[in-house]
């Protein structure tokens, strides 16, 4: 007897399937899972970054989750280009193939189709997409159970920083109080997203991009620290010999208070010498070229390229180059998702409400590689009267058509046919003519749509040239003789205006010319008629 499996291929028990509606990772106040998270990010040195790194790798991954939702919610540009990453796949379309032709497997994409219109699973994979940084995202899905129709009626996501690793480094357990607990396998979506082979923890993009944030923090405090002190003019006062203390601490807070920290207070008899930095406008372009340089390797690093994110020279050309590099990381994601999507939501959800089964459809997230849908149309349309057979639900996949209602005939395409045109009111409807008519009529239409015969027509064509030589011959006379007298083509004009030519004798050779062609043709049918 077949019975549920979840995503690692073990039995679930009966048990566990009735608790459905149960939330089993809600947040708690005082616990393994608070709402309020630390921020390691704070004072990051590149030594306690390196521990984190290690205790992550090692079983202890909180402080380096917390930093990766640090490194989002500090760093414009890392926010930025993840955003982009996640979104681009978010907002794919979403497809179900059928395992097969079968009605029962027909019957579970319909069924399926009908729970992605929803929204519940396209409103959750941007959350899902969460692993594109950390390496896993999970989650938790709540379940609707109404006789028959058992499906998802929301995915709340959770916090990775709630849940660790197993022994094995690798499989993922939720945190509960000193223990570390199995995931219920109906009861989550637990989605890996590797940018690297090796354990999830060591996966992210988060966990390389924090070493370029950390620097680049380094070099954000430099700069503001050099434009702080040399953005500004220094602040100088002078008090002459006859200023009492009061006149010179007014005169100190006058100077102290004008702007920034760079003020001095001497007496009008003293000097202070100012040495100006020659450099000073080449070291604020320091900070920003290190600056930039450090953000295109995090666009390098999470889209692939850096044209997309920055104004850079190279044209067109390198423009769609870029964007063909961006395009193959959405691809590689979209299949990604789709695997996680099928696997641990659509099987999950034909085997609830229709029983395990050998095979299962399939969700589809991204955009079709195959022939656009515009070209699958009309080779279909072409090629179909000349013997091509395509079975009717591959094309209603394509098209994201659900199957024709019960009692249709399922191998049905079109629409209805058109209309019989209807007899004008009071005209006689005139009865069909008889089978044996109906029959010839078809012969002779198809030998008319046969070539004929090349020597017959280029004889026919010679015969006409003969003989309408001679009536042309007059004709041609006359017209070429006012031609020689006209003085201009106006005249030339008026002259042909006043010409009576006779057309009779052409009007003959024509007549004749299509009375033997029509001979000729009828000849042809009976010939044909009889050798068939």
């Amino acid at each position: 007897m077949m019975a549920l499996l979840d995503q690692y291929g073990k039995p679930i028990p009966p048990a566990s399937i009735r608790r459905l509606r149960e939330e089993v990772a809600a947040p708690t106040l005082t616990g393994v899972r608070p709402v309020v998270s630390g921020h390691p990010a704070e004072g990051l040195t590149p030594a306690r970054l390196a521990q984190i790194h290690r205790a992550a790798a090692q079983g202890d991954p909180l402080r380096y989750l917390e930093l990766a939702e640090d490194i989002e919610e500090r760093d414009l540009h890392y926010a930025g280009v993840i955003g982009t990453r996640k979104r681009s796949v978010a907002q794919l379309p979403i497809t179900v193939e059928a395992a097969s032709d079968a009605a029962e497997h027909v019957q579970h994409a319909d069924f399926l189709r009908a729970w992605l219109k929803t929204g519940v699973l396209e409103g959750g994979l941007f959350d899902i997409l969460d692993a594109v940084g950390k390496g896993f995202s999970v989650m938790e899905i709540m379940w609707r159970t109404d006789p028959g129709n058992i499906v998802p009626q929301r995915l709340a996501f959770r916090p990775q920083r709630w849940f660790s690793t197993d022994d094995d480094g690798d499989t993922i357990v939720l945190l509960e109080g000193a223990t570390k607990q199995p995931l219920a396998p109906h009861k989550f979506v637990v989605h890996r997203h590797p940018n690297k082979s090796g354990l999830v923890m060591r996966s992210g993009l988060a966990r390389v991009a924090s070493w370029a944030w950390m620097y680049k923090s380094f070099t954000m405090k430099d700069w503001a620290i050099f434009v702080q002190n040399y953005g500004q003019p220094i602040r100088v006062g002078k008090y002459g010999p006859n200023a009492s203390d009061a006149d010179r601490d007014v005169l100190m807070r006058a100077v102290a208070n004008i702007a920034g920290d760079c003020a001095a207070m001497i007496p009008e008899s003293m000097l202070i010498e100012f040495i100006e930095a020659k450099n000073a406008v080449d070291g604020s372009a320091l900070y920003e070229k290190r600056v930039d340089w450090l953000d295109r390797q995090i666009s390098k690093l999470v889209l692939g390229q850096t044209t997309t994110t920055d104004a850079v020279s190279g044209g067109h050309a390198v423009a769609q180059e870029h964007r063909l590099v961006q395009e193959d990381i959405e691809r590689a994601d979209a299949r990604m998702i789709s695997t996680t999507a099928t696997q641990q939501l659509g099987q999950l959800i034909i085997a609830l409400n229709f029983g395990p089964q050998e095979a299962y459809p399939s969700i589809r997230i991204g955009r079709p590689d195959e022939v656009p849908l515009a070209n699958v149309v009309d080779a279909v349309q072409k090629l179909g009267p000349l013997g091509l057979k395509v079975e009717a639900s591959e094309i209603r996949d394509r098209l994201g058509l659900s199957e024709p209602a019960k009692g249709e005939d399922a191998d049905v395409i079109g629409g209805r046919p058109p209309p019989p045109v209807q007899a004008p009111p009071g005209a006689e409807a005139k009865p069909p003519p008889p089978p044996e008519l109906q029959a010839f009529q078809r012969r002779i239409a198809s030998l008319h749509a046969s070539q004929p015969e090349t020597d017959v027509i280029q004889a026919l064509t010679d015969r006409l040239a003969l003989d309408a030589q001679g009536a042309l011959a007059g004709v041609l006379d006359q017209v070429q003789a006012e031609l020689h007298a006209a003085s201009d083509l106006a005249d030339f004009g008026r002259r042909l205006a006043g010409l009576r030519l006779d057309p009779e004798a052409l009007a003959v050779v024509l007549g004749r010319g299509m009375a033997i062609a029509h001979l000729a043709g009828q000849a042809m049918v009976l010939d044909e008629l009889q050798g068939g």
